[in-house]
């Protein structure tokens, strides 16, 4: 949001800004200001524009940084070389110093300023840690091109490969989803009747076939439909006979689909807690009432139960999604910070789209699941938590003081209150921690993805 990319070769500058040389180096403020207008394009060197020009006079890749050794720093190709091998391999063999000191010195000697060429010096450290070569960033651009390009045209078919993939990646099942129905996908729950082992699309009966031809059209006339693979503890075998049996034949009643599926009763209480009988006109207590009555043991299992006409409490919309988070690790119907908006809002807690609208420097309160915890190296004790509730995703930064004074609740709550500062560069918003608070929901069956 701060960059926003005009075209592919902006890709390649994102994908490489934001590794630890051009960050330890200084280089992600200059050239953002740069490119924003905010401080001019120059060059410590004339010799320097024909290497820097495609990066508005800041080194951002490998490439540039052995250029610069050669043309200011006096290095030979086979020292600029040498140069390359130590900063992937200075903490094992230390070999850099000795260069760095050497090409700061010819630097300097050819008119670059001790302030540029210990800069230089210390993005080639961070290079040392991570740094991306030009070709490099340009095969992970060509990648995000085409996961946006399919993520904006095809959102329910994007999702759907993303869900069919894991476990991988940064985001977790249930913020992809998320993430989709903000797009307008339409998210159908794992079902016996329709569902696969892996997610499939379906016509949404919601879109207008009449409104014709472009291709955003087409690809957001898809719901998506969860797959069984889903629910926590089924097995792929156990899917696959269970989608043999509905293909060839209709499914009449559990008595009939336990026998001609192979489902024993362990499968079908795994499949009622994930309420993929609701399809049926059963949910989870009835379903799990039912089950109970089939006959055990092999004398009297083709025989089938005795009808029984019970009607069960229904379950409460927190007790469901409880139980939606515990089988499924997500919820189709409710967010937990949703189910507590009034509560939220009656103490000004903001929701995370509310955010946009407010002033930098707002102090805000907004409430969240945590959805995960980074603390790169390169950030100096920085802990950074992706935070979401029901309508967005947003960025916590807690500095060391604040992580070491609430460590454990930073560290392990998934559900929590935060008091900050809003920080909003352009569409890029962020709120800096003040303090956390522990908000009074019962635990609900999440985990983060944490340090990675």
């Amino acid at each position: 949001p701060r960059m926003r990319p005009k075209c592919f070769y902006d890709l390649v500058i994102e994908v490489s800004i934001v590794r630890p040389g051009p960050i330890q180096g200084g280089m992600v403020h200059p050239y953002l200001n740069r490119r924003n207008g905010l401080e001019p394009v120059c060059y410590a060197h004339p010799a320097l524009e024909a290497i820097l020009g495609r990066t508005l006079g800041v080194p951002i890749f490998q490439e540039q940084v052995m250029e610069m050794a050669m043309v200011v720093g006096g290095f030979s190709p086979g020292e600029a070389d040498q140069l390359r091998r130590a900063m992937s391999a200075w903490r094992k063999k230390g070999g850099l110093e000795p260069l760095l000191k050497r090409l700061v010195t010819n630097m300097e000697a050819r008119g670059i300023t001790p302030q540029y060429a210990q800069q230089i010096a210390q993005q080639i450290l961070g290079f040392g840690e991570y740094g991306f070569p030009e070709s490099h960033a340009a095969s992970f651009a060509l990648l995000v091109y085409v996961s946006a390009w399919l993520k904006n045209y095809y959102p329910a078919a994007f999702c759907a490969a993303l869900l069919n993939s894991q476990p991988m990646g940064f985001y977790s099942p249930s913020s992809l989803i998320g993430e989709a129905k903000r797009q307008g996908v339409e998210i159908r729950p794992p079902c016996i009747l329709h569902s696969d082992w892996d997610c499939t699309l379906e016509a949404d009966l919601r879109s207008d076939p009449r409104r014709g031809g472009s291709e955003g059209e087409v690809g957001r006339g898809m719901a998506l439909r969860l797959g069984l693979r889903q629910i926590k503890g089924l097995k792929k075998a156990t899917v696959e006979r269970l989608v043999r049996f509905r293909s060839a034949q209709e499914i009449s009643g559990l008595h009939a689909l336990a026998n001609g599926a192979e489902l024993d009763k362990g499968d079908l209480r795994i499949l009622a807690r994930a309420n993929a009988f609701e399809g049926m006109g059963w949910d989870r207590r009835e379903a799990l009432w039912r089950i109970e009555g089939l006959w055990s043991g092999d004398l009297l299992r083709p025989l089938p139960p005795p009808e029984d006409d019970v009607r069960l409490p229904k379950a409460s919309p927190y007790e469901n999604l409880q139980l939606d988070f515990r089988n499924l690790g997500l919820s189709l119907k409710s967010h937990p910070i949703g189910l507590t908006r009034s509560w939220l809002s009656q103490r000004s807690v903001s929701t995370i789209a509310q955010l946009s609208a407010l002033p930098n420097g707002s102090l805000v309160k907004v409430a969240g699941l945590v959805t995960h915890r980074q603390r790169p190296h390169t950030a100096s004790g920085v802990v950074f938590l992706g935070m979401e509730d029901e309508t967005g995703i947003t960025n916590i930064v807690v500095w060391p003081k604040v992580y070491a004074r609430q460590r454990r609740l930073v560290r392990s709550e998934s559900l929590i209150l935060v008091k900050g500062k809003l920080q909003k560069e352009r569409e890029a918003l962020s709120v800096v921690a003040f303090s956390f608070e522990l908000l009074p929901i019962e635990a609900i069956a999440t985990k983060s993805r944490d340090f990675r």
